[in-house]
């Protein structure tokens, strides 16, 4: 069985030998990665990857089109034979780290339990910063272990999913959270999964990209996602800048929404023993372990040139100075979504 997983990145070298070796230890076969405009070595250290075979590497340049950095870099991507050969596709992030929890946790193990699955959502659990300012040349899943309580009834972005899907033509094209374009005479023939387990309704197929956070979804698998790191990494991210919403500014906002840590899961941790010894041959290459060690340099160089900037020097000092997030009471995050579902289906009869 062959899984083909797509990723783009931007200065994010010091993150990626992890992420290659963690995923690769959960059975993904192949790898198609898509770079732009890196000042890090990402480009380079991907380079030397795809020269020891382990992956697919390529330079998303500009102009991008009207669909952004991230859409070109996946409709690129899907003009792979990494992608167009591959049994299964699912699209992920550098913050991402799939997490399954049947079998022998691998995502073929997933796969077997869910025979009948064309598609299975992998939704996000998000873990919070933790209180942790420094960057660390550290395995993410290592260093966050508090994420939000389940279920989460607000934000509904915290309930978000990616796609592990059968490549079997039923969509044309790559998408961020799930496949898209799809051929509309294949979707009678769809099934679709939770992360739980449970079987889907038919028009899960198309358009939304959220599961149901009214309800478990991680009995089978879940999508670890750190999307704040440390303080100090979330400074770079802001510098960076966004993928998708390329015009938004990370801040404040994204922050407390996402820094939950009421609960602690260290479901991940037993996986990295399976890990390491993946991670420790690629290390043992020369050129890639220059690469990681100038990477981590970078970074911490990237982040004190940045504080001499009066609008990181503001984020920074303002993240220390907030507290860790409270999740909203019930009562509140039911008005909002009651208000929201409301707007919504008045938007539906006046358009």
């Amino acid at each position: 069985m062959s899984i083909t997983a797509v990723l783009c990145v931007r200065n994010e070298a010091a993150f990626l030998l992890d992420w290659l070796a963690w995923h690769r230890s959960s059975g993904i076969t192949d790898f198609v990665v898509v770079s732009n405009d890196c000042d890090d070595g990402t480009d380079a250290m991907l380079d030397r990857l795809e020269a020891l075979g382990w992956l697919t590497h390529i330079r998303n340049a500009p102009p991008y089109g009207k669909g952004g950095i991230q859409f070109s870099g996946l409709k690129l991507a899907g003009k792979t034979d990494a992608v167009k050969k591959a049994d299964w596709l699912v699209t992920l992030d550098i913050d991402e780290f799939v997490t399954v929890h049947v079998g022998d946790r691998t995502l073929p193990a997933l796969i077997s339990a869910l025979p009948e699955a064309t598609a299975i959502t992998l939704t996000w659990r998000n873990f919070g910063n933790a209180g942790v300012v420094s960057y660390e040349d550290c395995p993410v899943p290592l260093q966050f272990t508090r994420a939000g309580p389940r279920p989460l009834l607000w934000p509904w972005r915290a309930a978000m999913f990616k796609t592990l899907y059968r490549n079997d033509r039923t969509y044309r094209n790559l998408g961020v959270h799930r496949p898209r374009n799809a051929v509309e005479d294949r979707l009678a023939t769809t099934r679709w999964f939770d992360g739980n387990g449970r079987a889907l309704p038919p028009e899960m197929a198309v358009g939304r990209v959220f599961s149901d956070y009214r309800i478990p979804q991680h009995g089978l698998v879940q999508l670890n996602h750190y999307p704040l790191g440390s303080m100090e990494g979330f400074v770079l991210k802001a510098d960076r800048g966004r993928a998708v919403h390329s015009a938004d500014q990370l801040g404040l906002d994204y922050w407390v929404e996402r820094n939950l840590n009421t609960d602690e899961d260290r479901t991940a941790l037993p996986l990295w023993e399976r890990v390491k010894p993946i991670r420790n041959d690629l290390s043992a290459d020369g050129i890639l372990a220059a690469f990681h060690a100038d990477a981590v340099a970078w970074r911490r160089a990237r982040f004190n040139k940045l504080l001499e900037q009066d609008a990181f020097r503001d984020l920074f000092g303002r993240l220390v100075m907030t507290p860790p997030t409270a999740p909203l009471p019930d009562e509140v995050s039911k008005m909002l979504t009651r208000i929201a579902q409301n707007a919504l289906r008045h938007e539906g009869e006046t358009s």
